[in-house]
């Protein structure tokens, strides 16, 4: 019986059907009954393909026919795909997905079609690729009272990082490299300046604190400003930069999220994640920490995810599985990121740098002055103590009156 479509038919979709119909029988006898792929839906031709006679350009063809159980949106985006997932959630299709985005901004809503349905909406592509993070959250964690996630959830970001500490690389020539290796789009935004993360963090927040996390309410910032001055203060220092995700209680029924570059110390497990790799920790009151490690991106790592959920809802088609969160209308939800507590990598330039030694210690009380090879006179560069953050920026605007900022990058 042919009763799976995919809307999708570029990496992550060509992925999906390929990986499906290479392990196809083994995947029948999981589910406990046949299965396969009857529509491919592209807007494009596809001649020669292998499953060209399963191209079809008309949605309403995947919409109206009956035999389809389950649905594979892998468009991406919040638009065309937003429509799409709702009308078959409404038609009581069982919907999986690798869109972050579309999770990230409209979950809740669609979890509440999928329930007044009876199907489903599974997403544990939508975050990591091929890493199971998604399940283990709502299953094997779920007698954890979560006390926080963090996790290097971008793998283009992370390249661009290893190359620049490993490779000596600045971040344009990093970044072109990606983009030659197929790690990086034409345009890099999404990715550089934390908007992937930070949807990502979104999802695994509101997953695990049981309320939908708009990223519009989480600040992120991204990597384009880091200088390999930065990187090498850093590995001196004994920390490597990372593009870290971060959400945890915040007290009050309150959580706090944010996305940013950080310096990870050498010992912590996220430090040794390099190039396209992604890594998650989830931190649990029972289990300690967990990590969450592989491929966060590429055609069959995420394929992996896909499959995985259509064959859930295939192995129960007549049961809701509950993943899930609420919605959550308070925007004081996520707490404000200058309100909490921070300790800062800052690097300043002055024409005698030295000499604000003085000033930096009435600002900030007692600082960890860092050193690199070939210093310049006038540069400086020290780790803040542990300070409410907007507190660490009024000190910077007073500094700014004698000295140039050049960078500030939170400490893990």
């Amino acid at each position: 019986m042919r009763n799976i479509a995919v809307i999708g038919y570029g990496v992550v979709g060509s992925g999906t059907v390929e990986l499906f119909e290479k392990n196809r029988e083994e995947i029948c006898k999981k589910i406990g009954r046949d299965c396969d792929i009857k529509y491919i839906c592209d807007l494009r031709d596809f001649p020669g393909d292998p499953y060209e006679d399963r191209l079809v350009k008309d949605f309403n063809i995947i919409l109206n026919d009956d035999e389809i159980e389950v649905v594979a949106e892998v468009v991406g985006g919040a638009t065309f795909a937003y429509e799409y997932t709702k009308k078959l959630l409404a038609a009581g299709k069982s919907v999986v997905t690798s869109n972050k985005e579309l999770v990230a901004t409209h979950g809740a809503e669609l979890f509440e079609i999928a329930k007044d349905h009876g199907c489903n909406y599974l997403f544990e592509a939508s975050v990591g690729g091929g890493i199971p993070i998604i399940r283990p959250l709502n299953k094997c964690l779920a007698g954890n009272s979560i006390e926080q996630i963090s996790g290097i959830l971008n793998g283009t970001t992370n390249f661009i990082l290893t190359k620049m500490i490993k490779s000596q690389m600045d971040f344009d020539s990093a970044l072109k490299m990606a983009q030659e290796l197929g790690y990086a789009e034409a345009d890099p935004t999404a990715d550089v300046e934390g908007h992937d993360a930070c949807r990502k963090i979104c999802i695994l927040g509101s997953l695990a604190f049981g309320k939908h996390i708009y990223p519009q309410y989480v600040h992120c910032s991204g990597i384009s400003r880091i200088t390999l001055d930065d990187v090498e203060y850093a590995e001196d220092a004994g920390y490597s930069i990372k593009l870290v995700g971060t959400v945890k209680p915040a007290g009050n029924g309150r959580i706090s999220a944010i996305v940013c570059p950080r310096l990870v110390p050498k010992n912590s497990l996220l430090s040794s994640v390099d190039d396209v790799y992604n890594a998650i920790t989830v931190t649990g009151d029972g289990v300690g920490d967990v990590l969450f490690y592989g491929k966060g991106a590429g055609k069959l790592p995420t394929a992996s995810a896909v499959v995985g959920d259509i064959i859930d809802c295939l192995k129960h088609r007549d049961r809701r599985i509950m993943i899930d969160w609420e919605d959550c209308t308070d925007k004081d939800y996520v707490v404000p990121y200058k309100t909490t507590l921070n300790t800062m990598y800052v690097r300043i330039k002055a024409a005698d740098a030295e000499s604000l030694k003085p000033a930096v210690t009435e600002l900030f009380g007692k600082v960890l002055y860092l050193e690199r090879n070939g210093r310049p006179d006038n540069e400086l560069a020290f780790i803040t103590p542990n300070m409410v953050e907007a507190d660490i920026d009024t000190a910077l605007e007073q500094l700014s009156k004698s000295a140039e900022i050049a960078s500030k990058i939170r400490l893990m």
